[in-house]
């Protein structure tokens, strides 16, 4: 039997020659130029020994990525035909067996050693990068702030209301994505929101650094979260937290264009310091008779005056609606609340199709 000690020492030379080989392939192997075919199109000519995501970098696609390379956040799948190699024990962790079964892969893990051929999807392929200049930035909450950045002159963005956006964090490899939290129409710029997590990268840059006039880039839009247009349906919208942002630009965008659809508003908090864009819901509701809004508080505080609704969210929805067969739902918050809201919607016999949602 291998003894305790003898298993470290075997672990400890297997890593040593682990960082040995990722060495060697970085420095001194050398696989000239590759062809990256992206599907079926012209092949770009890549400089081998980088990583599929790096290739694409180069070439001006920006696929989502918020790690910087590291395998951390799996948002970089792409499906991968020929020469990609075998599949890492790193990349193992974001895959379903689906995914593996149809050869996606994450690409910065994926070296280019030899031509390869890639399906990235055509809306990807229109994702552009941006320098935004900050305009303004305002206080929402205690902990939340509204970002608003404008393009250099001429650039123009048009995504789909709901859709998000990258936020290239300064100084790092890194980026974070956000909803956009203004309408399609804001086409010379966008504006994002976003609450302060301790120790989070970007939400403290956002929420202590960031300072008007300062220059970001961002990339997009990107996202299969976003309003059905072509739909009739009644709308069940439902945020908590920053996820206000998508269901602003969705609800904007629908009055907007003077929907006569039904629409539902329900946000989610834990007190009344929490909430934002209350007063201006409250208006929406006034000036619109197919919109409703309803606001929860969960964990008031003590001195908190308030009449409206208390209780999770979920439950809220679950008291007002019998049968959601015929309706649609935007859900967008934290996971445990956009799955609880799920379970109701889908008891109500809302189908599952009908429901979309963006969970962070």
């Amino acid at each position: 039997m291998i003894s305790f000690t003898a298993i470290i020492v075997l672990s400890a030379i297997a890593g040593t020659l682990g960082i040995i080989l990722a060495v060697l392939d970085r420095y001194i192997a050398s696989y000239g130029e590759c062809n990256l075919t992206i599907n079926d199109n012209e092949p770009l000519v890549v400089e081998g020994g980088n990583t599929v995501l790096q290739c694409l970098l180069d070439n001006n696609i920006f696929i989502p990525s918020a790690c910087g390379g590291r395998a951390t956040c799996g948002f970089c799948k792409l499906k991968i035909l020929e020469g990609g190699g075998m599949l890492l024990p790193t990349e193992t962790p974001f895959l379903t067996k689906d995914e593996i079964r149809q050869n996606v892969r994450l690409t910065c893990q994926v070296k280019v050693k030899e031509d390869i051929k890639i399906i990235i999807p055509e809306d990807l392929l229109n994702v552009k990068r941006y320098l935004t200049t900050v305009t303004n930035i305002e206080d929402l909450t205690y902990d939340t702030k509204r970002i608003v950045m404008k393009f250099e002159e001429g650039e123009t963005m048009e995504p789909k209301a709901g859709q998000y956006l990258q936020f290239e964090v300064p100084g790092t490899a890194e980026f974070r994505a956000y909803s956009i939290a203004s309408p399609p129409s804001s086409i010379d710029g966008a504006d994002i929101i976003g609450s302060l997590v301790p120790g989070g990268l970007c939400t403290e840059y956002i929420c202590q650094q960031l300072a008007e006039g300062d220059q970001i880039y961002i990339t997009g839009p990107y996202g299969e979260f976003y309003l059905q247009e072509e739909s009739k349906k009644e709308i069940i919208c439902v945020a908590g937290g920053s996820g206000v942002a998508p269901i602003k630009a969705i609800t904007q965008h629908l009055f907007e264009k003077g929907t006569d659809r039904k629409v539902t508003y329900f946000f989610g908090a834990r007190a009344k310091k929490d909430l934002y864009y209350y007063e201006e819901c409250l208006e929406l509701e006034k000036k619109f008779n197919n919109f409703k809004y309803v606001v929860a508080l969960s964990d008031m505080d003590p001195d908190d005056k308030w009449e409206g609704e208390t209780g999770f969210i979920h439950t809220v929805i679950d008291k007002m609606y019998d049968n959601c067969e015929n309706m649609e739902g935007y859900l967008c918050g934290p996971p445990v609340m956009v799955d609880a809201v799920i379970g109701v919607l889908m008891e109500k016999g809302m189908p599952e199709e009908n429901i979309f949602c963006d969970k962070f």
